[in-house]
């Protein structure tokens, strides 16, 4: 019954999930592209020329419209040069949710003059192909919005070239931002519960002659019952009786090595300490040698030549000369005969 089971489960969660609506967006980065790569104010318009005259344009900004389609506008320039103000430009178009083009308008600013096209709706009516008619209607839109441009803008007597192929640059734009909006299904999960499931079959309760599937008219492959197991039954292993290993006889303690005679020094002939016991038992008596001591020889200073050794001579006191001892008294001597032969 467990894998009988498992199909129904399937099938109800497959039948969960349904495409409810289409979302709109706009391929921003390829509309971009399209225009040579969003390079110009920081990465947020893109440069380009027709017909020998400069235009901008910028990134376009969505929002979401409250029917569930999206409104889009984009900010079209006019560069006229360093000297020059620019021109400028809005074209704002309106989206259904299936990514059907409702609506669109632009208009223009020209140094204080303002020019607005009416709002050109892709109704019904404006579709003539069967089998694409949003695109028709979408070319009829754009037409229909570039004509109504021009022909306002040639009311104005307008004569430099880059503004009388400002509706033209719009068209481009109108064009390349119709290609860049795209639509995708997102799938949720519908709210409403599968229509019948099979109850669990309970403990002494009889299957029943025809299965669910055979009742709705379609024919389902037979179940094959899961193979039984059998296992071997385990032969209990006998314990290992493996003897515990013998003590080990510690090992006899190794006796320190005597210490190394110097070469000037004559040593004895010292005793070696008595074996240890081989029964290594407590009770046994150990003998042990008298220690001796051995009186050190007088270590003398080296004498290669072996002269006798002299000691070294006491430095006798330094003697005052006469002149230092009595200097005083003759320079007072000779003052006072300087002076008396002075006054003679």
């Amino acid at each position: 019954m467990t894998l009988m089971k498992r199909p129904l489960l399937v099938i109800a969660l497959l039948g969960l999930i349904t495409p409810v609506h289409a979302e709109v967006e706009v391929d921003v980065e390829a509309f971009g592209l399209s225009l040579g790569g969003w390079l110009a104010r920081k990465g947020k318009a893109a440069e380009y020329e027709i017909s020998e005259a400069g235009y901008r344009t910028y990134q376009p900004e969505v929002s979401p419209s409250p029917d569930g389609g999206i409104f889009v506008s984009v900010r079209i320039d006019h560069r006229r040069g360093f000297f020059a103000s620019d021109d400028h430009a809005s074209l704002e178009l309106s989206f259904s949710p299936d990514g059907d083009l409702v609506s669109a308008q632009s208009s223009l600013a020209l140094q204080g003059r303002t020019i607005s096209s009416e709002l050109i709706k892709g109704g019904a009516s404006a579709s003539t192909s069967v089998a694409a008619p949003q695109i028709e209607r979408a070319v009829k839109v754009g037409t229909d919005l570039v004509a109504d441009l021009s022909s306002k803008l040639l009311r104005e007597k307008i004569v430099e070239p880059g503004r009388v192929s400002f509706p033209a640059a719009i068209r481009h734009n109108y064009n390349l931002l119709y290609k860049a909006v795209k639509t995708k299904t997102a799938p949720t999960l519908a709210t409403t519960p599968p229509a019948s499931t099979t109850p669990a079959p309970t403990a002494g309760a009889t299957a029943p002659a025809t299965s669910p599937a055979a009742a709705s008219g379609t024919a389902t492959a037979p179940t094959v019952p899961p193979a039984t197991t059998t296992t071997a039954p385990t032969v209990p292993t006998a314990p290992a009786t493996n003897p515990a290993p013998a003590p080990k006889p510690a090992a006899p303690p190794t006796p320190n090595p005597p210490p190394a005679a110097s070469p000037s020094t004559a040593q004895a002939p010292t005793t070696p300490p008595p074996a240890p016991s081989a029964t290594g038992s407590a009770s046994s008596p150990q003998t042990t040698a008298t220690k001796k001591t051995i009186p050190l020889p007088e270590i003398k200073p080296y004498n290669p030549s072996g002269a006798p050794a002299t000691p070294l001579p006491t430095k006798p006191a330094k003697e005052k000369s006469l002149i230092m001892e009595h200097g005083g008294e003759v320079l007072k001597l000779a003052r006072d005969v300087v002076k008396s032969t002075a006054a003679q």
